[in-house]
This record gives C-alpha cells, structure tokens and sequence, in this order.
C-alpha cells in the first residue's frame, strides 16, 4: 500500500516504521508544517490514509480523505460529536473509514474484559466502580478515548451508573474516571470495583507505542480493498 500519514509526531513515525517492516510505503506525511500538502490530489496518489492528529483537526481530516476516494483510519480522540457526521458522509459516498479509540490488540481484548466483568457485576450494588487513566504530558485530551470507551461499556451494563465524569465525586450515579499525566507513560487503564471486603481490579498497561502502531497497520491492511464503516472487532473476528 501506498499510504498518506495524516499526523507525523511520535505516534505517525512509529506507524511509519511499522509500515515501512511489513513493505508499504508512506507515500504523503502531513504535519504541522505541511498542511498545505494535504490536497485531494495528494491523497489519491494514496492507497489509504491513516489519521492521527488531534480534536480539532481530525473531522476536516478524514472528511477530505472521503472526499478525495481513499480509505482512512483515525485514532485521534475528542471529536467523537462529530462522528454521526462522518458516518453519514462516509455512507453517502460509498466509501471506507474505521475509527477506533484504542488500535492495540491487548486493549481491544482488554475491552471485550472491561464488558464481561460489568455484565458479571451488573447486580453487585456493593461495589463502586471507578477508572483510572494515566498517559505522557504531552496528551492533549482528558480523559483519553480508551478510558471513555471503558466507562461507556460499564454504562451500558450496569444501569445505576448514569454518567461518567472526569473528577472526583459522591453521586452514586456518576462513575468516576482520574486522569493522569506523568512522563513517560505510553499508557495504562485500569477498572476497579471497590468494596468494604475485597476489590476486583482489571489494568492494561502498554509499554512503547509499538502495539498501537502495529493495530494500526494491520487494521489498514484490512480496509483498504473494503467498502463500509468498520472498527477493531472486524480486525480481529470478534463477534
């Protein structure tokens, strides 16, 4: 493949050398300096685009890449207000996006966890549930995607948590997520269910960026020659 890397910082050259190891080419790479690069007939020189920016960059970014007739994956978080958006343009032109708060395959096994143990605590009222996110300074959002997937997940299953906060509270309806932000932590999440007897903990803890990277990759291979809107169940034949 040839690819446009939409977001050049630590996490696009990581990818960039992951691609490069499994034969692909980065054939466009779009930073802070060169946004003018970033033209639709730049991006049809591409096989697939692969986004990674920030919350304000990231909609204007994949919809150009829609519009220009490639495939793209975004990993950026914070815009997800956008996202029925995108969707339905993606819909409107027949064409290929995949976004995904998290691309590590430990994550996404991590979150099939994070579901299986709200389902089994689901009737324990004597536990309080809370998240915990720590990532590197530089991370620009609070908390991270993967933590808010994490909270949506136990919101789904355990109906008397309404809402999910990003402080400290009392209210027995909010579920608690802490963000941290220490150097250097590529990232861990951790859930935990707090009783008066025992704690039941789950934590992810990822050690370089390399995972992320890789999902990244092979989620592209798995795209590009596709139609559709797709996420990392696909990736990994998870029903």
């Amino acid at each position: 493949m040839k690819i446009a890397l939409i977001g050049y910082g630590k996490m696009g050259k990581t990818i960039e050398e992951i691609a490069l190891q499994r034969g692909h080419t980065v054939q466009l790479k779009i930073d802070i300096d060169s946004q003018a690069d970033l033209t639709k007939e730049n991006l049809q020189n591409c096989d697939m685009a692969i986004e990674f920016t920030g919350p304000n960059s990231a909609k204007g970014n994949i919809l150009a890449c829609l519009e220009a007739g490639i495939p793209v994956l975004s990993g950026s978080t914070g815009w997800l207000e956008d996202r029925i958006e995108v969707d339905n343009y993606c819909k409107n032109r027949n064409g290929t996006f995949l976004y995904a708060s998290n691309f590590s395959v430990g994550v996404n096994i991590f979150f099939d966890l994070n579901k299986k143990l709200a389902q089994l605590m689901k009737g324990q009222e004597a536990y309080e549930i809370s998240l915990e996110e720590i990532h590197h300074t530089q991370k620009k959002d609070a908390p991270s995607g993967t933590a808010i997937s994490l909270a949506e997940q136990v919101l789904q299953e355990i109906p008397r948590k309404k809402k999910w906060v990003n402080a400290a509270s009392k209210n027995p309806e909010e579920l608690e997520i802490t963000s941290k932000r220490e150097d250097p932590a590529p990232g861990t999440h951790s859930v935990k269910y707090h009783s008066a007897i025992d704690d039941i903990e789950i934590i992810h803890t990822a050690h370089s960026r390399l995972g992320f990277a890789m999902g990244a990759v092979l989620a592209a291979e798995y795209i590009y020659d596709k139609k559709g809107i797709f996420s990392m169940k696909d990736i990994l034949g998870f029903s």
